[in-house]
């Protein structure tokens, strides 16, 4: 037998996995990397996050990937060539971290990388008749198996397409297997580029369960402090938010797109919300030039009303739900603020709560779903579009 395939099926039959869940997400920040220890499968699955550290990719690397990032006319050549790059330095950056770790590569079962989202085109952006709903995220997972020596699951997204989903949100998944608990109606919320969350109903029935974009979270701030503050790559703290004033003509005009009142579940992308969208939505509201930190405090409101908006269409506006937040917009204190004003009644706390690092949860989600290839079963999340029943993740061996 292959030995790849004998190291498979050992790790089948272990009561607890070591599995690296990889993320690195549209801020382009960084790669998480999260060492889990994982027991059972399905609702029965127990989480150890064992060791977790985010890398930061450098200026020249952050370029590279921004040139070819959520833009048509890509260099074809160069998204080909950072495919393998791309696999290539995160698999240094495992090496790297497993051993800061006083640990060899030997050590961990397998690797479960999300990859790079460079393109995301659901039909409901990209508009084309005859055309199915698609994703692009490069990274090679074969170049992170060979590099390493290690198992690596890759490519989640593709299968969540095949079954007729969009390939985005995929933290239902992991959220319900994870954080659901009875008797409290929770919101597993994430302030990405793209700000989503999951809704685990009280009941556990995952039937009822599903996980939705909302809007943008951090993107349309970050693209706007990308050009006009080049030494910066986000508004720390929201300092730049904090020290404007939200201009209400304008942040009405960018509420106008259609994906913010369509139903759940949906998903979106910089392809969409972008400073195109934005430079449109100020020409709508006849508005001139702005100070820059009014856009940004203008621009932080959007993105807490969108999130706001959508939780109340899910409890309504005396819901209490239980909010639970993770995602680079948690730090930010004047998007939480608008967060908590808006909705009073509902608790917020982050998923340290829930004994998950907020900054390392998006990597541990997609290291369950790596598990769930291995050794889950077909959990039920009834008949519903964007949340099929389904395993994810395509196995690529070392050798």
């Amino acid at each position: 037998m292959n030995r790849s395939w004998t190291k498979i099926f050992e790790i089948l039959e272990k009561e607890e996995r070591l599995i690296i869940g990889l993320m690195s997400g549209t801020s382009l920040d960084g790669l998480d990397i999260a060492l889990c220890g994982i027991k059972g499968s399905g609702v029965g699955t127990r989480v150890r996050v064992l060791h977790f550290k985010t890398v930061a990719y450098d200026h020249h690397f952050k370029a590279e990937v921004k040139s070819i990032f959520s833009r048509r006319d890509a260099d074809l050549q160069l998204v080909c060539l950072m495919n393998e790059r791309i696999g290539l330095i995160h698999a240094q950056m495992v090496l790297e971290a497993i051993a800061s770790w006083g640990m060899q590569a030997s050590d961990i079962d397998v690797i479960a990388s999300h990859g790079q989202t460079i393109f995301h085109a659901p039909e409901s952006l990209h508009g084309l008749s005859g055309y199915p709903n698609a994703t692009l995220q490069i990274g090679d997972g074969d170049h992170i198996a060979v590099h390493t020596g290690i198992i690596t699951i890759a490519d989640f997204r593709q299968k969540h397409l095949a079954a007729g989903a969009e390939g985005a949100p995929l933290a239902v998944y992991g959220d319900y297997l994870l954080f659901s608990r009875a008797g409290e109606d929770r919101v597993m919320l994430n302030i990405g580029g793209i700000a989503n969350f999951t809704y685990l109903p009280a009941d556990q029935d995952a039937s009822r369960v599903f996980s939705t974009d909302v809007g943008p979270g951090n993107t349309l701030m970050d693209q706007y402090v990308q050009q006009h503050y080049p030494w910066q790559y986000f508004d720390e703290a929201g300092k730049l938010a904090a020290s404007g004033a939200v201009n209400e003509e304008l942040l009405k005009s960018l509420h106008a797109a259609d994906f913010l009142s369509a139903g759940f579940p949906k998903t979106t992308g910089p392809e969409l919300f972008n400073l195109a969208y934005l430079e449109a939505a100020t020409e709508s509201a006849g508005l001139g030039e702005m100070k820059h930190e009014d856009v940004m405090a203008t621009l932080c409101a959007f993105s807490g009303s969108v999130i706001v908006e959508s939780v109340i269409r899910c409890f309504g506006a005396e819901g209490r739900p239980s909010i639970y937040m993770s995602g680079g917009g948690m730090h930010n204190p004047v998007l939480v603020d608008h967060l908590i004003k808006g909705l009073p009644n509902a608790q917020f706390f982050t998923t340290d709560e829930l004994q998950v690092s907020p900054d390392a949860k998006e990597a541990v989600l997609f290291a369950i779903l790596a598990n769930e290839t291995l050794v889950g079963n077909e959990t039920d999340y009834g008949e519903r579009p964007g949340i099929p029943s389904i395993g994810m993740g395509k196995i690529c061996l070392p050798f």
